[in-house]
C-alpha cells in the first residue's frame, strides 16, 4: 500500500508519469455481445488525456487484449484499437491475453523500472475488469497509481444470483475498492488535466 499521507495529498503528476490506455478496442462497440455500457463521455476523456500527455511530452503506453474468441479475438476487426488510439505512436505497446497489463508482452513492469517511472495513470476499458485489475496490480507493485474514473467505462454484468448489476454501479464499486483499499487515487479527468499543466 502507498503511504497514507502521500495518498491523501493533492494530486500531482510526475514529469514522466505514464498514461496506460487499456484495451481501447473496436470490439467493445459490439453492444449485442457486451450489452449496455455507462459513461458515453469516456472516449472523449481518454482523448483529452492523450492530448495533455502529448503536449507535455509524457509517455503513453497502449495495451491491447487478444482474446481466443469473441469481439476482441486477434485477426478480427474488433481486435483493432479505436482510431484515436491507433493514430498514436506510443512509447510502448503491450499485447495481453489476461486482465492485467502487467502480464503482457513486452513486460510492462520491466519497462517502467528501466525508465525509473514511479507513477502510472490508468484509463480505458473495462472499468471493473482490466482497468481495475491493472490498477490493483500497479498499487501492489509500488507504483503511485492514478485512476481517472470518467476516462473509463463498463458494461452491465449478471452475477451468479441472476441479478444484473448496472455498469454505473460496477464502476462505483471499482472506485470504492481502489480508494478504500489504497490501490489507487481515484480522481476525475479534469483533476489530471489540471495537474498535468502545473
Amino acid at each position: 500500500m502507498t503511504n497514507t499521507d502521500a495518498f491523501d495529498a493533492p494530486l500531482a503528476l510526475d514529469p514522466d508519469a505514464v498514461l496506460l490506455l487499456i484495451d481501447v478496442q473496436r470490439g467493445f462497440e459490439d453492444t449485442d455481445f457486451w450489452g449496455p455500457r455507462d459513461n458515453p463521455e469516456a472516449e472523449r476523456r481518454m482523448a483529452e488525456l492523450i492530448d495533455a500527455w502529448q503536449a507535455t511530452g509524457r509517455p503513453v503506453v497502449t495495451v491491447q487484449h487478444a482474446s481466443k474468441a469473441g469481439p476482441l479475438a486477434e485477426g478480427t476487426p474488433g481486435f483493432a484499437l479505436k482510431d484515436f488510439v491507433a493514430a498514436l505512436t506510443p512509447a510502448l505497446h503491450v499485447t495481453k491475453t489476461v486482465n492485467s497489463a502487467f502480464y503482457g508482452t513486452p513486460d510492462l513492469h520491466d519497462w517502467l523500472r528501466e525508465r525509473g517511472a514511479r507513477q502510472v495513470v490508468v484509463a480505458g476499458i473495462i472499468t471493473n475488469v482490466c482497468c481495475e485489475t491493472t490498477a490493483r496490480m500497479a498499487g501492489n507493485l509500488g507504483y503511485d497509481t492514478v485512476f481517472p474514473l470518467d476516462a473509463t467505462h463498463s458494461f452491465d454484468a449478471t452475477g451468479p444470483d441472476g441479478v444484473t448489476v448496472p455498469a454505473a454501479d460496477l464502476a462505483r464499486a471499482t472506485a470504492t475498492n481502489l480508494h478504500a483499499n489504497r490501490f489507487a487515487k481515484v480522481v476525475t479527468t479534469e483533476q489530471v488535466l489540471t495537474a498535468a499543466k502545473a
